[in-house]
């Protein structure tokens, strides 16, 4: 498993929680199992204690993510190094998969699970994953998504370091929201250029002076 498939452990835990909707789906053992996907023997240790547990976790995680989005590079470090400390990690090199040419196996580093606990595995893994994609590709690749009230946490991957979004969805959002917003704009502007015009007209017709025009 590659170090960069980690960081989506951040990112779907910090997910979880959409404050500016009010919404939390982090609130049983079960939710806690799904985060894991497929790590199965990891998900079973979870335990309601494990609820609280993760929760904090999630906020940390969420305020790398505020910190990154916020241009604070230093800060959004400092705060995923001290995740580090707290929930080390013990990389060892994997080979279940093979290559297709020949029986040799494909090797690569994997992330041991050896926790004390179901928080202590996951943050492990979600602080190094994310540590790893800040190093490779740049703190100002750590989002937060621009289409209010979301703010959900995204990876950027694009080629040109353009997305502002978490998802697609939002993104249509967002678009259609602006677009809305100028035709509204364009309505109000044409509607006082309509009623200036007639004004201008009546001026014009009672032989009116326009401020600073010379005459008699």
């Amino acid at each position: 498993m590659e170090l960069a498939y980690y960081s989506d452990y951040a990112v779907r835990l910090v997910n979880s929680e959409e404050p500016g909707r009010n919404k939390d789906t982090l609130t049983s053992v079960e939710a806690i199992r799904e985060l894991f996907g497929p790590s199965t023997q990891m998900a079973r240790r979870a335990t309601d204690s494990d609820v609280t547990r993760f929760r904090s976790v999630r906020a940390r995680l969420r305020a790398v993510f505020e910190a990154a989005d916020g241009g604070d590079e230093t800060l959004a470090v400092d705060l995923l190094n001290s995740l580090l400390l707290e929930f080390p990690v013990s990389p060892q090199i994997s080979g279940h998969d093979h290559r297709d040419d020949d029986d040799r196996p494909l090797w690569h580093l994997h992330l041991a699970d050896h926790p004390s606990n179901a928080t202590a595995g996951y943050a492990a893994i979600a602080a190094m994953g994310l540590a790893f994609h800040l190093t490779e590709h740049g703190v100002d690749r750590l989002g937060l998504c621009e289409a209010a009230p979301c703010r959900n946490a995204y990876l950027d991957t694009s080629t040109n370091r353009s997305r502002r979004y978490c998802s697609d969805r939002c993104a249509t959002r967002a678009n259609v929201a602006a677009y809305r917003a100028r035709k509204r704009l364009e309505t109000e502007r044409s509607a006082n250029t309509g009623r200036t015009a007639p004004s201008a007209q009546r001026a014009a017709a009672n032989g009116e002076r326009r401020p600073g025009a010379g005459g008699r």
